[in-house]
């Protein structure tokens, strides 16, 4: 690796990285995902369910919005304690990443058992607190990965890689809790092993370079936004589609039971889940790697985002079993272009190489905040202004907004 500033960990890589690294962080981030998602789409609102006899959308709501403020507080600020850490033992110096990402596992871990005994709703929205905790310190250090390793060249193909496990983790997530076990605690059991399993490797079996003693600047929490526009518009390109995906995919358990009136909701979100995994798993490696190649971002980004718009309006007009399974497919398709592409895109505005981590944490608020207003606004819709119809007419509109707003940056084409 190239050095820069005089700090081999702030240097652009130039060295593409090899299929056993990219293996390694694709599990870590397969378990990661697998721990998130599969509570937010089946276990928790199963949970709240069991435990509350009427508004149990408001309820679920308030759980996953307390765990997204949390989210929004400590992704950042875990990138940045990353960002400036110096772990030593026994005067050896060690890497700044690895350490953070076995504290989130363990604190992840701890937190899902502590579900699977959780008895009421306040036990419930603080374990999953603590849950949003570990996987937000894990989530801010692997995604620091890609620019710290990572040639732009390559970042792509890279990042379709470790895309795929946003919808790969909730597939493998809910095989696990709906076919292995049928129960919450068991469920819950199942997704820590797998988190350990698949995770606690990439942090003992890959380099972290160490920042070393040359000096490096003072955390910046301030960002600046006019001297930095591109990074903003990358923004709110990722908090507008984000949105549009929190809104899309809250209440698709309540959409199957309540709209579609599918006589087993929990297997049938399983399969608009695995086909919606099809659809991201054919067009991440795809979309990456011709991006890769031709050197072009943007123009992925805004096809993706209208065919995440299609599918949701397909949902929203036509609310049948065999429509519900096609926009599950090109949500997926789109999904999967987007996350590749607009995750090796924001690399390339990022403000500083000191700041990786704090910046990226800063895009991932992009990524939790819609999980604290995608519930506030989604409720109130489903129950008052319009039912699912409205929900993903809206989900419509403001995906295809953050789609044009990548129009906006301009040091990336």
């Amino acid at each position: 690796m190239a050095v820069a500033h005089g700090v081999p960990a702030l240097a652009e890589p130039v060295i593409p990285v090899r299929r056993r690294w990219i293996g390694l962080l694709f599990a870590a981030n397969l378990g990661l995902w697998m721990a998130f998602f599969t509570p937010v789409q089946i276990v928790l609102p199963e949970q709240v369910e069991a435990l509350v006899s009427h508004d149990k959308e408001l309820w679920l709501s308030l759980v996953t919005g307390v765990g997204a403020v949390v989210a929004v507080i400590v992704n950042p600020l875990a990138g940045a304690l990353s960002d400036r850490a110096r772990p030593r033992f026994r005067g050896k110096a060690y890497g700044r990443r690895h350490l953070f990402t076995l504290s989130g596992i363990l604190a992840s871990a701890i937190a899902l058992l502590g579900l699977s005994e959780a008895n009421n709703l306040l036990a419930v929205t603080l374990w999953w607190a603590l849950a949003q905790v570990g996987l937000n310190v894990m989530l801010a250090t692997l995604t620091a990965a890609v620019p710290d390793r990572v040639p732009v060249s390559q970042r792509g193909l890279v990042s379709g890689w470790i895309g795929m496990p946003q919808a790969l983790g909730l597939v493998m997530g809910a095989i696990l809790v709906t076919a292995v076990v049928t129960t919450i605690a068991p469920g819950y059991l199942l997704l820590t092993i797998g988190l350990l399993v698949l995770a606690i490797p990439f942090a003992l079996f890959t380099p972290d370079d160490a920042l070393g003693p040359a000096p490096v600047a003072k955390i910046r929490w301030k960002l600046d936004l006019k001297g930095n526009p591109d990074f903003a518009w990358a923004w709110g390109t990722r908090f507008l589609v984000q949105m549009g995906n929190a809104l899309g995919t809250l209440y698709l358990l309540y959409f199957l039971s309540d709209d579609v009136h599918y006589p087993d909701p929990d297997t049938g979100l399983l399969y608009m889940i695995l086909i919606y995994t099809v659809g991201m798993i054919l067009t991440a490696m795809i979309g990456g790697y011709i991006s890769d190649r031709i050197g072009r971002r943007k123009i992925f980004v805004i096809w993706s985002g209208i065919l995440i718009a299609i599918a949701a309006t397909l949902l929203a007009i036509w609310p049948t079993w065999t429509v519900s399974l096609v926009a599950a497919l090109l949500f997926g398709a789109g999904y999967g272009v987007y996350l590749a592409v607009d995750t090796a895109l924001i690399t390339q505005v990022l403000p500083a190489a000191a700041d990786r981590a704090k910046d990226l944490g800063v895009i991932n608020i992009a990524t939790a905040l819609p999980q604290v207003l995608g519930p506030a606004l989604a409720a109130p819709i489903v129950t008052y202004l319009g039912g699912y119809p409205s929900l993903f007419g809206l989900t419509a509109a403001v995906t295809v907004a953050g789609a044009v707003a990548v129009v906006r940056i301009r040091s990336v084409r």
